[in-house]
C-alpha cells in the first residue's frame, strides 16, 4: 500500500471513525482503525462489534493494500502534523510509514485480515431526512435513556416509522422524551427500531458538525445504517419490545403554564442546589395571580424559595418533580417560552416548547 493524501482530510476521517472505538476492547484489533487503499480512495473503518463507522477520502493511490493501525496513536499523531500532503506507505513487517515534509515515522499494525467484517444490510427499508432535524431529535431524546442494565430495551432510542412521521423516543420509566418529525415522502411501511444510546450519541456528534443536508436511514430487522455523505454508521439494534409509551401521555390538563425558558432554567438550577439533599425533590406551585413558586423543603444545607412570573390558564395547581429531570430538558429546548401542563399532583407533568415543533417531555411526579 502506498498513497498520498491531505493531512486535513485524513485527520478529520480518523477523528470520525475513532468514535466507534471502545476503551475496554478484549480483541487487540478492535483498538485499531482499518486503512484500505483502493482505486482513488482511502477507506477507513472502526468497530466495537456493536457500532461500526466507515468513510473514505480522496487519495493518490500508487499501490493498493490494507492494514490496521492503533486508533489513538495514529489519530493523535496525524493531528499534530501540518496541513499539507502526507505519504502513507506499508512496509515489510506490518509497519505503516507516515511521511510529511518535516517528519517520518513508522507505526506497527495488525494484519487487515483480522479486522471484523462490517455487516451489510440486505433489502433495507429506507427513509431520507434533513440532517439538522435528525440531530435535533437525537439531542432532545438520548439524554433520557435508561442507565439500568436490567432493562436493555430502555437503554436505546426508539425510531418509529408511523405513516408520514418519524418518532424518536427514549425513556427510563421516570421520564420520557419524544420528538416527531414529518417525512417529505410517506413510506409504504411501518416499523420500530431501538438504536443503542452510544450509537445515537456518536451519530449526534457527527451530525452537529456535518455540512451534509440529508441523512439516509436504512432499516433491517437486526441492523440500522445511517449514511451521511461519505460516512456510514452501521449499528446493531437492541432486541425487545419498547413499551407502549403513548398510554402515559396525559389526555387532559387542568393547568397550562407559559414561562420564560431562561427564567425557569436559572431558578430550577438554583433551587436544585438545596434539593440534592432531598433526592432532588422540588415543588412547583402555580397560581392564577401569575406566579410560579419553586421551592424545596429545608435540608441540611438550607432551603430555597423563588417566584417567577408566568402566564397561566386553568386551575391553581402544584406538583413535586425531580429537579435534575426538569433541568435536563430545559437545556435542550431552544425556544424563548416553555409550556408546562399539569393535571394533578399524581399525574405526570408535560413540558414542551410553546411554539409547537413536535417535541414532548413527560416527568413522573414525586410525593408532595
Amino acid at each position: 500500500m502506498k498513497l498520498f493524501c491531505s493531512q486535513k482530510d485524513l485527520s478529520h476521517a480518523l477523528n470520525t471513525v475513532n468514535k466507534a472505538i471502545s476503551p475496554n476492547n478484549t480483541l487487540p484489533v478492535l483498538n485499531n482503525i482499518l486503512l484500505k487503499a483502493e482505486g482513488k480512495k482511502l477507506f477507513l473503518s472502526s468497530t466495537n462489534l456493536e457500532l461500526a463507522i466507515s468513510l473514505f477520502i480522496d487519495a493518490d493511490v500508487r499501490n493498493e493494500g490494507a492494514i490496521t493501525i492503533p486508533a489513538r496513536l495514529i489519530t493523535n499523531y496525524v493531528s499534530l502534523l501540518k496541513n499539507e500532503q502526507i505519504e502513507l506507505n506499508l512496509t515489510e513487517g506490518l509497519s505503516l510509514s507516515i511521511k510529511s515534509a518535516q517528519s517520518e515515522t513508522k507505526m506497527k499494525g495488525i494484519n487487515a485480515d483480522e479486522f471484523p467484517l462490517i455487516p451489510k444490510i440486505d433489502q433495507p427499508k429506507i427513509i431520507t431526512i434533513p440532517a439538522k432535524d435528525l440531530n435535533k431529535a437525537i439531542t432532545r431524546t438520548v439524554f433520557a435513556v435508561s442507565q439500568n442494565p436490567s432493562k436493555p430495551v430502555l437503554s436505546g432510542v426508539n425510531f418509529i416509522i408511523d405513516k408520514e412521521l418519524l418518532k424518536v423516543v427514549s425513556t427510563d420509566s421516570y421520564r420520557l422524551a419524544e420528538q416527531k418529525l414529518t417525512l417529505k415522502t410517506r413510506p409504504d411501511f411501518s416499523l420500530q427500531s431501538v438504536v443503542p444510546a452510544r450509537t445515537a450519541q456518536e451519530l449526534g456528534k457527527v451530525l452537529s458538525k456535518t455540512e451534509e443536508k440529508e441523512v439516509s436511514i436504512q432499516f433491517s430487522p437486526s441492523q440500522i445504517l445511517f449514511k451521511i455523505g461519505d460516512t456510514e454508521f452501521t449499528s446493531r439494534l437492541i432486541e425487545g419490545s419498547f413499551p407502549a409509551y403513548e398510554k402515559i401521555f396525559p389526555k387532559t390538563n387542568k393547568t397550562k403554564i407559559e414561562v420564560n425558558l431562561n427564567d425557569l432554567s436559572q431558578t430550577v438550577r438554583r433551587v436544585s442546589l438545596f434539593a440534592k439533599e432531598n433526592n432532588n425533590n422540588i415543588k412547583l406551585a402555580a397560581t392564577n395571580d401569575g406566579k410560579l413558586l419553586i421551592s424545596t423543603d429545608e435540608t441540611k444545607v438550607g432551603e430555597e424559595k423563588a417566584e417567577i412570573n408566568i402566564t397561566m390558564s386553568g386551575e391553581n395547581n402544584k406538583i413535586a418533580l425531580n429537579s435534575q429531570y426538569l433541568a435536563d430538558v430545559l437545556s435542550y429546548i431552544d425556544s424563548e417560552k416553555v409550556c408546562i401542563e399539569l393535571n394533578d399532583k399524581l399525574s405526570p407533568a408535560s413540558i414542551m416548547p410553546c411554539k409547537e415543533d413536535g417535541y414532548m417531555y413527560i416527568i413522573m411526579p414525586l410525593k408532595v
